[in-house]
């Protein structure tokens, strides 16, 4: 016990003598860097250029630190520019969709504008506004109708590249288009080079049946065909498609229309044939009746 009281009364004077020692040193370098003269000035600057070289090894955590917080700042003004770029990315997705969209449209109206009519036909342009979503009825709306743009039953509608159908069922302000491929359509064809008419049926798939061919084994697969203008419903020379050999063996009619994009249709204005009437118009004038002959009249004389 004695000798524990001895250490602890040895330690409490060496450490307020320590304490006094660094006290004394601060003090010193206080006062030698508050005197202003040549002595004192050349006495701090060979501390410093003794201790300043020596201390690199101090500063490297310094400098590490703030080389760790000058990274942290970049790397978040990199993820604020990162945000930046994804967002105008986006903006820059929705303009190259919008772009697409008006170049197709474009191309549809070109399309439109190189096809070759009949010059005594006039055209109305509509736009297909829906279709009828339906597997069993083939048929699209258009924003034309009868009260602004005149618009008839049984008109020829056509796209940029081909036939698509005709007019069935007309509103003021819209119509319906009934394709080719609905089963209610039936359309006199002519097939080219052989100049076989056929009926062009729809049966509700992509690819309508060559019906009534007066001559099939004239008709091969790749000729053309187009409108026969029979019965006065559509004009002559409107191209429909090419021949094409079914898988069930009979002979179709791929489609030159593309009824993916039916964006833009042009309705066809058919002239209505003429009613003649009274029907004497179409027989001419009434003859007199002709004279008696002589033998006739000397009948009648001999009677009378």
């Amino acid at each position: 016990m004695a000798q524990k009281g001895s250490g602890e009364d040895y330690v409490k004077p060496i450490r307020q003598l320590a304490v006094g020692l660094v006290v004394l040193c601060l003090l010193a370098i206080f006062l030698l860097w508050r005197i202003d003269s040549p002595r004192a000035e050349r006495i701090r600057a060979q501390f410093v250029d003794w201790v300043v070289p020596n201390m690199d090894w101090a500063l490297v955590p310094v400098t590490e630190t703030v080389d760790l917080v000058r990274g942290f700042q970049s790397y978040a003004a990199l993820q604020k520019q990162n945000r930046q770029l994804r967002d105008e990315l986006k903006q820059m997705k929705a303009w190259k969709e919008a772009a697409l969209q008006l170049e197709q449209e474009n191309a549809k109206l070109l399309d439109l504008n190189k096809v070759r009519l009949d010059p005594a036909l006039t055209v109305v342009t509509g736009k297909v506004l829906a279709d009828s979503g339906s597997p069993f009825r083939q048929s699209v709306l258009l924003n034309v109708g009868s009260g602004r743009d005149g618009i008839q039953d049984g008109w020829a509608v056509t796209d940029g590249l081909g036939l698509v159908g005709r007019i069935s069922g007309v509103g003021d302000r819209s119509s319906r288009v009934l394709l080719l491929t609905d089963s209610a359509s039936r359309v006199p064809v002519t097939i080219q080079p052989s100049g076989q008419r056929a009926m062009l049926s729809g049966d509700n798939s992509a690819l309508p049946v060559l019906d009534f061919i007066e001559s099939p084994e004239e008709v091969r697969p790749g000729d053309r065909v187009v409108s026969s203008g029979d019965g006065g419903v559509f004009p002559a020379g409107l191209l429909s498609g090419i021949v094409v050999l079914g898988r069930d063996g009979r002979l179709r009619l791929r489609l030159t229309a593309d009824y993916e994009r039916l964006e833009f249709l042009r309705v066809l204005r058919t002239r209505s044939s003429e009613e003649i009437a009274p029907p004497e118009d179409l027989i001419g004038p009434v003859l007199p009746e002709p004279a008696a002959s002589l033998e006739e009249q000397a009948d009648e004389a001999a009677d009378g």
